[in-house]
């Protein structure tokens, strides 16, 4: 009997047997349904991070605006408070409509890039978008007063409105009608 050499004789049963066309056709069938699903997946893939890019992009461009808008905010209020106390003679002269002319258009800006003042006086108080810093005679739970406006971008509040709260007292109750939060 002669010897055998493992490095020339066939070891397997595939080596053994001659590879049919049919054979050759189901083994290239596979390899491209393989590549066909990386290639499927690859796509998903690409597909998914474009749209996490872009919800990416959406949320950098929003905390942008609320920076943005939160430094403007004390220009608003400064505007509204100077006009809150404009009397006398001065209400009918020109400057004065022309700094109201101003501050609308201030308002109109913000509310054209998704800014909107929070409701507050009347409205029952809400931790999520009023800051309560005292309590005073007035309905329990509502907003009896506002001392600073709130606002929101979009969805989101940016700044609270400061308010105070009813307590449930009625006017003819005692007391000097607030009460500080502790």
């Amino acid at each position: 009997m002669i010897p055998r050499d493992p490095e020339t004789e066939p070891t397997s049963k595939e080596e053994i047997e001659p590879e049919t066309p049919e054979r050759a056709l189901e083994e290239e069938r596979n390899k491209a349904e393989e590549y066909l699903a990386k290639w499927q997946r690859a796509q998903a893939d690409f597909i998914n991070l474009k749209r996490r890019s872009e919800q990416e992009r959406g949320e950098i461009y929003k905390i942008a605006n609320i920076e943005f808008v939160n430094s403007i905010l004390p220009a608003l209020d400064d505007l509204e408070r100077a006009l809150e106390h404009i009397d006398g003679p001065t209400v009918e002269d020109n400057w004065v409509e022309g700094i109201r002319l101003i501050e609308r258009k201030l308002r109109a800006s913000l509310e054209s890039q998704g800014v909107r003042e929070i409701k507050a006086i009347g409205e029952k108080f809400d931790p999520n978008i009023h800051e309560a810093t005292m309590h005073g005679k007035g309905p329990e739970g509502m907003v009896i007063q506002e001392i600073q406006k709130g606002y929101m971008l979009h969805d989101r509040v940016i700044r609270p409105s400061v308010v105070v709260v009813g307590n449930g007292e009625t006017e003819s109750e005692g007391g000097d009608g607030t009460e500080e939060d502790d």
